[in-house]
């Protein structure tokens, strides 16, 4: 899957970052039983919801965090 959506009307990346809490992708090692060392990442719960930004409805990515807490409400 492609870490960036292209979004026509602004003619720029998106990256997948949740637009309330800031959450994204992480990055570190997956280590085995030896200690063997390799890379690896994390994705965060990031959902593509349609919310009010600046008043008008957006779709952007948000976190299922700030989902079920109330932090954004969908539109």
């Amino acid at each position: 899957m492609n870490r960036f959506s292209f979004s026509s009307k602004e003619g720029k990346y998106m990256p997948r970052k949740c637009v309330v809490t800031g959450k994204k992708t992480t990055t570190g090692n997956a280590r085995s039983h030896a200690m063997n060392a390799n890379k690896r990442t994390w994705g965060a719960n990031l959902q593509k919801v349609r919310i009010l930004v600046n008043g008008k409805p957006k779709r952007v990515w948000v976190s299922a965090r700030a989902l079920k807490s109330g932090k954004v409400e969908r539109v």
